[in-house]
Parts: structure tokens; sequence; C-alpha cells
């Protein structure tokens, strides 16, 4: 085969990666068709897919045709390092006609025999995906048809990557909140909840969260939460906010140490996560609350014979914000009152001053029972509309004696 493909052989090349018949088989059997296709026409010996995490800049390598073992002992490579790491790291082709420790930092490389190595980013539009890199045992030269061909098959594989990514990651995120937010509220004496949560339209799914438990000392725990930002790195953080808490919950019955606690474990462990909280802790008396909010709506109250209203509480900055020692309010509960948390896609919209949805909210929260409450609060604010945010709705209920 000649060292620059011709018209024909590119356009093997173009079939393979435009076949629509590629849709119907899963993201692994796509790479090794397409990989094995360049290896023919370019008449390489290798060809490596990797891929970029951009939480820790590296490149792993999740696809290989005549080099496996790349994937097998799961080759990662920093963006910036040796040949790949340098690709990802200038964005555009290189080509080396040595390939040692000197220039490789994956030994299985020269191991293999290679002598000539090409190397192209994996773009989709300004994104860089990964590195597609081609491989050698003999001394042979790439043309500039080599590398455009190369960059168009980059090009396809990318936007595989992308999708797959995507679609992992959003099966992933609803997984983990599924199994977060409570599936069946607790059986709690002298108390009564119900609870609803919408996931929004927007793409990604969001970390909202709720969570209820009992305290030692015969007391019961509130949380409502919204971790910023949608997809899996939101909801793998809400999952580790949620855990947090209800580890310092069990060491303090001060709901405001408690959110301290909690936000110096973020700004520590999770720097750049914010979150907006309120923790709410019940008396084993039900007859009080003690309640302190981070960057959070404060909840709403409802007590027989009087208008609803929000719990007056002062608003701390958000979990991941250095700000004033965190406070707490400390509110009774009479029997048959309620509460209402909820976060703050239940009340804003992009048409209307936030002001408006939480008069609306007030108006709506009465002292029924929480599954009649929740209801109208759905479908006061809600309605017939999709919501774009995430919404979670909490009602709890003191009953009567």
């Amino acid at each position: 085969m000649s060292e620059t493909p011709t018209a024909d052989e590119r356009l093997k090349v173009l079939e393979a990666i435009t076949d629509t018949s590629l849709g119907k088989l899963g993201q692994d059997k796509v790479m090794a068709t397409i990989l094995a296709r360049v290896r023919e026409v370019l008449g390489v010996d290798t060809a490596t897919v990797l891929r970029l995490d951009p939480t820790v800049q590296q490149l792993q390598a999740i696809a290989a045709s005549g080099i496996e073992e790349e994937v097998y002992q799961d080759v990662r490579i920093p963006v910036g390092a040796g040949f790949a790491g340098r690709v990802a790291e200038q964005r555009r082709p290189v080509i080396i006609d040595r390939v040692d420790e000197t220039t490789v930092v994956n030994a299985l490389l020269w191991e293999r025999g290679l002598r000539r190595l090409l190397g192209v980013p994996m773009l989709a539009e300004d994104e860089l995906v990964g590195v597609l890199h081609v491989g050698s045992v003999t001394a042979r030269e790439f043309s500039e048809t080599d590398v455009e061909l190369l960059r168009l098959v980059a090009a396809r594989l990318a936007l595989e990557v992308q999708i797959d990514v995507a679609a992992s990651d959003r099966a992933a995120a609803a997984a983990l909140q599924r199994s977060l937010v409570p599936a069946r509220l607790p059986a709690v004496p002298g108390m009564k909840f119900a609870a609803r949560y919408v996931p929004g339209t927007e793409p990604g799914v969001g970390g909202d969260w709720y969570d209820l438990f009992s305290l030692p000392d015969g007391g019961l725990g509130i949380v409502m939460g919204d971790v910023a930002g949608h997809g899996l790195n939101a909801a793998v953080i809400m999952g580790r906010l949620r855990s947090a808490l209800r580890a310092y919950a069990l060491e303090s019955d001060d709901p405001a140490e408690v959110l301290s606690k909690l936000d110096r474990k973020v700004q520590h462990f999770e720097p750049g996560a914010l979150a907006t909280v309120v923790y709410g802790s019940v008396s084993a008396s039900r007859d009080r609350a003690v309640i302190s909010l981070a960057g959070h709506l404060p909840p709403v109250l409802a007590a027989p014979d009087s208008p609803s209203v929000f719990v007056e509480a002062p608003v701390d900055p958000p979990i991941g914000v250095t700000g004033p020692r965190r406070r707490r309010t400390e509110i009774e509960l009479p029997p048959g009152g309620v509460l209402a948390f909820y976060t703050d896609g239940l009340v804003e919209r992009r048409d209307q001053l936030i002001d408006v949805g939480l008069q609306r909210l007030a108006g709506v929260v009465t002292t029924d029972p929480p599954s009649a409450v929740c209801a109208r609060v759905m479908a006061a604010l809600v309605g017939a509309t999709p919501a774009q945010d995430d919404i979670a709705l909490l009602v709890a209920r003191r009953e009567r004696n």
C-alpha cells in the first residue's frame, strides 16, 4: 500500500465514519470498526483513542486496535506529558519519529516497536474531548493527507465520545439522585409528611434533595438543599453533602453548628462547590423547631387560625462561601402546625419576579394534611407548565393530640 491513501482508500474511511448502521452498535463496536478501517487505509500498525477526563486533566485509553493492552491496562497520560499529552495541550497534530522514554510516557508504545507516531486532538467545536493517535513500526512518513484524514476521523470519534459520556452521566446522575431522595417518607410519632420532586426540563439532572431522619434525642432532622449546577458532578456533591450533614447532625443538636461543619468540609474537600441548604431540627416534644439557613429560601409556617408566614430567620451565606458565624432561629410549632420546605425551582420563573412565586406559595400553604397541601401547592405554582428547574417540596405537619 502506498504511504499516501488514494482517493478510493480515503472514501473507505469516510464511509466507515458516516455509516448510519453504526448507530445501532454500542460505542465499543463503533470505535473498533472505525479504528480497524483507519489502520487498513493508513497502513499503520496501531490506533488508539484516549478520552480526556477534565476533572483531573488526564487522558485515558478507551479504545485501541493493534495495541489493545493500552485499554486493558488502563493507560492514563497527564495532559502536557509525553506525546499524547502534548497533542492535548497544544490542540494540534503532532508527528514524532523517535518513540522512547524521552518522548513518550506510555512504555507500551516503544515496547511495541513503534518508530513513528501521528496524533491529532479530538475536538467537538472548541471543546477538547481526547486524542487519537496512530503508530507504525516502520520508518514511514505521514503526509498532510494522512493528517487531514485522521483529523476527520477524530472529529467523528469526538462526537461519539461526547454522546456516550453525556448519556452515561445522565443515567448515573439520575440513578444517584433517585437513591438519595427518600423513596418512602419515614413514620415519625407525632408528625405527618408529604413530598414532591419534579426534575426540570433543562439539560442535566440537578442537585436538589431533601432528607428526613430521627435524631438521638428523639427529635427529627429536616433538610432541603440545592447544589449549584447540573449533571453527574452536582448529583455526586449532593450525595456527599447529604451523608456529611447526617453525620454532623449526630454530633450536634444545633443546626447552625451542623451547617458550619458542613461548610468547612465542603471548602476543604470540595473547593468551588456551592449549595444552599436549610436544616431544621424538630424537638422530641414536637412543639418547637430550630432552623438555620445557608443561602436558602425560608420555609413557610402555617398555624391554626393564623395566616401562613415565612419563618423569620436570618439568611447566612451558602455552603461553600466564607462568611460570619452561622445563626439559628427557634420557632414554635403548635398542634396542627405545618412547615413547608422547598427549593427555588418551585417559586422562580424567568418571566416574573421571585416575590410573585413566594406570595403565591404562602397563600396556598395551610394546616390541612400534608398530602393535600402538596397537591394544592403544585397545582398553584406548577400547574400544566413543565418545570424549567428541578422542584423539591417537603411538607411536615405536627399532629394534634
